[in-house]
């Protein structure tokens, strides 16, 4: 997946989110993510703003945020301290996310990838979760396992790995 900016009418900065080539794991991927992202609403969750169907390659957009990812901040930051009520306030938007996606919206959501570089940083340094390629609906019992392992090796849960069953405690692993 590559993210563009782009600028839409009235001067709204947004990101465009396409693949550089797409098979079928990838629409798959596109897919999973709209219909996600299309049913939730949070402060601290990137929002969809929509999506384009009828081009080659599909695209997702999304509104622009600026500063980067948290990965971003923490490796790049030339040795600039970020301050403890900073990072304080991110972990704490973050798992406000979490929160929402594994208690609040119906069904629940697993995001599956969380990590420093799927949080992204708005002007103001308000967190924002991303990527919802990796992201299921809950299993409405535990006869749903997922076939195939996805996520970042170093963030995944191995209860995860061994059984292949994600739950809301797989992503509480990945936050840290």
């Amino acid at each position: 997946w590559v993210g563009v900016p782009g600028l839409l009418k009235g001067n709204m900065e947004v990101a465009v989110k396409r693949c550089m080539t797409i098979n079928e794991h990838q629409k798959k991927e596109f897919g999973k993510e709209m219909l996600i992202l299309s049913q939730i609403n949070h402060k601290n969750i990137v929002k969809l703003l929509g999506c384009c169907l009828e081009v080659e390659v599909p695209m997702l957009v999304y509104e622009f945020i600026p500063n980067g990812t948290l990965f971003d901040l923490i490796h790049g930051n030339h040795g600039q301290q970020i301050s403890l009520a900073t990072r304080l306030q991110i972990a704490h938007e973050s798992a406000e996310a979490l929160t929402y996606l594994h208690s609040c919206a119906s069904p629940p959501i697993l995001h599956g990838d969380i990590k420093s570089s799927n949080i992204l940083l708005d002007r103001n340094l308000i967190a924002k979760v991303s990527d919802f390629g990796a992201s299921i609906l809950a299993p409405t019992d535990e006869s749903q396992f997922v076939t195939l392992v996805q996520g970042t090796c170093g963030y995944l849960d191995p209860e995860y790995m061994q059984l292949c069953l994600l739950t809301d405690k797989s992503d509480i692993y990945s936050y840290g």
